[in-house]
């Protein structure tokens, strides 16, 4: 994946995905490989209804 999706439901999907296969040890790393600010992409998907579960290491409907 060269780019993570701006559609909120594509992004939450993509960005699980990425975390569960093991492409990425934690979100941490995969924002920095995207070059995304983390707490933005956190924020952004909080407004959708999403929140990041760092111990399941995935995004969870609110």
């Amino acid at each position: 994946m060269d780019y993570l999706p701006n559609d909120p439901m594509m992004l939450v999907s993509s960005v699980n995905m990425l975390l569960r296969d093991g492409e990425f040890d934690d979100l941490e790393g995969l924002c920095a490989y995207f070059d995304k600010d983390m707490e933005e992409l956190k924020a952004a998907l909080l407004e959708n209804g999403f929140e990041y579960n760092e111990e399941q290491r995935q995004f969870r409907p609110v």
